[in-house]
């Protein structure tokens, strides 16, 4: 019986041995192989104390490195209360303020009035003209800036004598005050008497143009594309710098053209590098209020105001706080969401495949 059991599940002993008295054959089985031993398991009252404190986070390691990490901290709690009292706390009392109809030359007529300055503000044909004003200035700086400045990191990133006092001299407007260049370029360079572009332009037949009158809006783009070309140069530089030479070179080996190799993988490269241009200069450029002050006023009449400019001429003659703060809130709310794209797409370029660089 144990025998034809046996057989049916496969005996687990040499042919012709027979079973001891009382043993199955499943025991005969297990006597044959054992077990092989199983690894245990801590169960959670089984586990080290040490263990069970790092996963609650009372051990003692997390103890010894509270102190530590805190010690790391405290030098820059300073620098964060600073910015934290300088920046937040100024946007907070700006916020406030948008809601409250207050101007300076009636000042016993304060009173809170809800959104009634945001409505007010977009109906207000001269906010809307301004807004039209930043965009123009800030489509056509950075745009301009941008080609330009990939241009010239074209020519700086090749060899030639001289090179590192190019790069520092076409980095020297970025470095000039934008007060400082408006008046420059003011006085000096569109003053329609005495101004260098009109002397350069004299033998063309060009005499006694009054720049920032005649041409107000290309002029205060002429000179904040001259300040923020160097920006955009040292950006796409870098990213050029960044590019393998072998990829270029195995381009060159198989017949491809300049065009081919700047068209195909320079400029596709350089992407994510010249749309971080782009977008930090916008950032910059919608708040730009110096040379739009010192070169042109915002005139003739409206020609040039921008964002900052009405802001500034509001609160100046005006005297209405509530507005003007109404327009310091839409402003930051518009340049936060493009900071927003910008930094992720600063991680996308810090996170570039090598693949892709």
């Amino acid at each position: 019986m144990e025998g034809a059991a046996g057989g049916g599940k496969g005996l687990d002993r040499p042919p012709g041995q027979a079973l001891e008295a009382g043993q199955t054959v499943t025991n005969a089985r297990n006597a044959q192989w054992p077990k092989t031993a199983e690894p245990a398991i801590a169960t959670p009252t089984q586990r080290p104390s040490s263990q069970r404190g790092r996963r609650s986070g009372f051990g003692t390691g997390d103890r010894r490195r509270r102190p530590e990490s805190w010690g790391r901290r405290l030098p820059l709690l300073p620098g964060l209360l600073y910015v934290v009292v300088v920046t937040q706390v100024p946007f907070l009392f700006t916020v406030y303020y948008s809601f409250q109809h207050w101007i300076l030359t009636v000042p016993y007529n304060r009173h809170f009035a809800g959104f009634a300055n945001y409505r007010e503000l977009f109906s207000n044909p001269l906010f809307l003209g301004a807004l039209r004003v930043t965009v123009e200035l800030t489509v056509l700086t950075v745009a301009i800036a941008a080609i330009v400045g990939l241009l010239l990191a074209l020519l700086l990133d090749r060899k030639f004598i001289g090179r590192s006092v190019v790069r520092t001299l076409v980095i020297t407007p970025f470095l000039i005050v934008p007060a400082a260049s408006g008046q420059v370029w003011k006085n000096l360079m569109l003053d329609p008497t005495f101004g260098l572009a009109n002397w350069l332009l004299e033998p063309f037949g060009i005499h006694h143009v009054a720049w920032t009158s005649a041409y107000p809006l290309g002029s205060v783009v002429a000179v904040q594309v001259w300040e923020w070309t160097p920006f955009m140069t040292l950006i796409m530089l870098a990213g050029l710098q960044a590019q393998p030479e072998d990829v270029n070179e195995a381009a060159r080996v198989d017949g491809a053209s300049s065009w081919s190799i700047f068209w195909e993988l320079t400029l596709p490269s350089l992407r994510p590098y010249i749309e971080l241009g782009v977008l930090l200069g916008a950032i910059y450029v919608v708040t730009d209020f110096a040379i739009v002050d010192t070169l042109t006023a915002g005139g003739p009449g409206t020609a040039t105001q921008n964002i900052p400019y009405y802001l500034f001429s509001l609160i100046t003659n005006g005297g209405n706080v509530g507005q003007a703060s109404a327009i310091g809130v839409v402003t930051v709310a518009i340049t936060l969401i493009v900071a927003t794209v910008t930094l992720r797409l600063i991680a996308n370029v810090f996170r570039l495949e090598p693949a892709k660089s």
